[in-house]
C-alpha cells in the first residue's frame, strides 16, 4: 500500500476540505482494476491519511521527462486499459477531470491506472457540470465553451477528450494543441476553432482516426465510450476480456531495479516538510501546553471549531471490513447487504499533500451539503464555487 496524508489546518486554510472529502466520497464507492483503488482512511488529531494501491512503475509523465520513446503498441494498451476504466467511472456517474499523464500510474508489469480524484464531481439524471476544473491543457473545447458563455455545461465526453491528448503526447512527446497556464480561455475557444491537430505521417490512418474521433471538439460526435471505441479499426482485433484480465503484455515494463520517481525531488519534499510524521507526537504536546498558556485564546477557537466539524465530518473506511461483510451478506442467501461506512479498525481518512501542478486545477462543481457542520466555518468553504 501507499499511503498519502493531509494536515487539517492547512487544508483549512486553504479552503480544500470539501475537494478532500469529496475525494474520499467517490474512492470509497469505486473499485476496479484499473484505478488506484482506496482500501482505507483514517485521521488523528491533527492529519487526515488515505491508503491506496501502491503503485511502483512511475506516472507517464516522469517516463516522458526521462525521454522513454512509447512504442505505439504500448500506447494502444494504455488507451484500452483507460478507455475500460473511463467507462466504469461513466457507470458510476463520475467525471474524473483530470485525465492526463501525471495521473497515469503503471504497476511493475507496465499497467495503467488512473488516479487522482481530487477535482471528479458526480453527475446524475441528466445533470451537467459548469465549473471551470482540469488541468488547461488536457481540458475539453466545451469546458471553456460553457465557462464563456454558460449553456449546457458539459459531461463526460470532456475525459475522453483529455484521453485523446494524453495518448497523442505520450506517442510523440508534445501534445497536439500548444496550450499553457497563460492562455486566456478566449484565446482557447479561438484556437480550437481556428488550428487543426497535425499528426505524425507516419503513423497508421486508423490510429489517427481514432485519435481524431477522441479530439472531436463537438462533443457530441466525440468518442465517449467503451462501445464507441469498440468500433474503431483500429482497436478491432483487442480483446477486452483480456485487457480486463491484465493478460495482454505491456508494450513497454518499467525497470525493476529503478525507483521511478525524481529522488532529488522527493527528497527536497521531506527536507522541506515542516510538520513531519515521525515527530507528531512531540509537537501535539508542545501545542496543547502552548494554546493553554496563551491570552489570544479567542484566536484559536474559530479554528479549533472548523477542526473539530472535520473530525466529526470525516469518513472512516475499511475496505477489507466492507469486503468480509459483503462476503458474509452473499453467504446468508439473502442477508442484509453491507452498507459503506466502515467503522474501520484504522482511525479516519485522508488526503495528499501535493505540489502545486504547473498548470492549474480548478475546482469542483459546489455540491455542499447544507446539514453539514463545515458550513458552520467559513474559512473551510468560503465560497460555493471553491468546493
Amino acid at each position: 500500500y501507499a499511503m498519502k496524508y493531509m494536515n487539517k489546518q492547512q487544508c483549512i486554510e486553504r479552503d480544500e476540505v470539501r475537494n478532500v472529502f469529496r475525494e474520499l466520497e467517490i474512492l470509497q464507492e469505486i473499485e476496479h482494476v484499473f484505478l488506484v483503488n482506496l482500501w482505507y482512511s483514517f485521521q488523528d488529531e491533527e492529519d487526515m491519511f488515505m491508503v491506496v494501491d501502491l503503485l511502483l512503475g512511475g506516472d507517464l509523465r516522469y517516463h516522458l521527462q526521462q525521454n522513454v520513446q512509447f512504442s505505439e503498441d504500448a500506447v494502444r494498451l494504455y488507451l484500452c486499459e483507460m478507455t475500460l476504466a473511463l467507462d466504469y467511472l461513466q457507470s458510476q456517474h463520475i467525471i474524473h477531470r483530470d485525465v492526463k499523464p501525471d495521473n497515469i500510474l503503471l504497476d511493475e508489469q507496465g499497467h495503467a491506472h488512473l488516479t487522482d480524484f481530487n477535482i471528479a464531481t458526480i453527475i446524475k439524471d441528466g445533470e451537467r457540470a459548469t465549473a471551470l476544473a482540469g488541468t488547461k491543457p488536457y481540458m475539453a473545447p466545451e469546458i471553456f465553451q460553457s465557462f464563456v458563455s454558460g449553456g449546457s455545461g458539459y459531461a463526460f465526453e470532456v475525459d475522453w477528450w483529455s484521453l485523446g491528448v494524453t495518448a497523442f503526447e505520450v506517442l510523440r512527446g508534445w501534445r497536439p494543441y500548444d496550450i499553457h497556464a497563460s492562455n486566456s480561455v478566449e484565446s482557447l475557444i479561438q484556437l480550437f476553432s481556428t488550428v487543426s491537430v497535425q499528426y505524425s505521417p507516419a503513423w497508421p490512418k486508423d490510429l489517427v482516426s481514432l485519435l481524431r474521433k477522441l479530439l472531436t471538439v463537438n462533443p457530441e460526435h466525440r468518442f465517449s465510450s467503451l462501445s464507441d471505441m469498440q468500433t474503431s479499426p483500429y482497436l478491432a482485433d483487442i480483446n477486452w476480456d483480456a485487457v480486463y484480465e491484465k493478460k495482454m503484455e505491456p508494450g513497454f515494463v518499467p525497470n525493476k531495479g529503478r525507483l521511478h520517481c525524481d529522488p532529488t525531488f522527493e527528497l527536497e519534499e521531506m527536507i522541506l516538510e515542516s510538520r513531519p510524521l515521525h515527530k507528531k507526537k512531540k509537537r501535539l504536546a508542545k501545542n496543547r501546553s502552548r494554546d493553554n498558556s496563551k491570552d489570544s485564546q479567542s484566536e484559536n477557537d474559530y479554528l479549533q471549531e472548523c477542526l473539530d466539524a472535520v473530525q466529526q465530518e470525516f469518513m472512516i473506511f475499511n475496505r477489507e471490513k466492507l469486503k468480509r461483510r459483503q462476503d458474509e451478506g452473499q453467504s446468508e442467501a439473502g442477508g442484509d447487504d453491507a452498507t459503506g461506512d466502515g467503522d474501520g479498525d484504522a482511525e479516519a481518512g485522508a488526503t495528499d499533500e501535493e505540489v502545486p501542478e504547473p498548470e492549474p486545477e480548478a475546482e469542483h462543481d459546489p455540491e455542499p451539503k447544507s446539514s453539514s457542520k463545515l458550513s458552520m466555518c467559513g474559512s473551510v468553504c468560503s465560497s460555493p464555487g471553491s468546493c
